[in-house]
């Protein structure tokens, strides 16, 4: 996702179908399931996929988004998986979660320009508590030109050092920049250039 407004997302997510799929993002499976479960925050989460499968995973969850017409889909998700997940519609940019509360946040494919992005990633770092875990899956620049996905503007496009930098204060578990080949419904399908991080937040983070 990007950081176009409401409006633009409310009309993406007015389809029947799940535009990015029901299963969960495979980078964010494979690093919820290696933590025990608490309490998360999932940002740009869309129609539910990743809140669902944490949910069902044992996890209270947390979920900001643009979209009122994504937060239906997520919620009629949950509710045919038998789980409750909270669900808040906001301008994420803006959005302050609660200080030292959180055991994991993830962001999986959402993008925002470069200042937004720091300090969005810095209110990250201040919603976990100690030993709390950022899961992040992001493109990569070299998306750019690429039909997998993604918006296609530099800018809002991730690279290494920016990520590095802006989680310098966690503890670096994961960093890599990745191809992969995605499969993520119809917007998400194809060769896709991404960065994946994982970082453990210290006392002093």
């Amino acid at each position: 996702m990007n950081n176009f407004d409401s409006r633009f997302w409310d009309h993406r997510f007015s389809v029947e179908e799940y535009i990015y799929g029901t299963e969960p993002n495979e980078f964010f499976r494979e690093q919820v399931d290696k933590i025990s479960p608490g309490k998360i925050l999932l940002l740009g989460e869309g129609e539910g996929r990743n809140a669902v499968y944490a949910a069902k995973n044992g996890w209270s969850v947390d979920a900001v988004d643009y979209s009122n017409v994504a937060k239906a889909k997520a919620l009629e998700l949950a509710k045919k998986a038998s789980v409750s997940i909270k669900y808040h519609v906001h301008q994420i940019q803006n959005f302050s979660p609660i200080k030292n509360y959180y055991d994991a946040a993830a962001i999986i494919f959402f993008h925002v320009n470069s200042l937004e992005r720091k300090n969005l990633h810095r209110r990250i770092i201040e919603s976990l508590s100690n030993n709390g875990m950022v899961i992040f899956e992001v493109f990569e620049k070299e998306q750019l030109g690429k039909t997998s996905g993604g918006p296609q503007n530099l800018e809002m496009l991730y690279s290494l050092d920016e990520i590095e930098s802006d989680f310098s204060k966690l503890e670096t578990m994961i960093l890599q920049k990745a191809t992969i080949n995605l499969s993520e419904g119809n917007k998400h399908s194809g060769e896709a250039s991404v960065i994946r991080y994982v970082g453990k937040k210290k006392n002093k983070a």
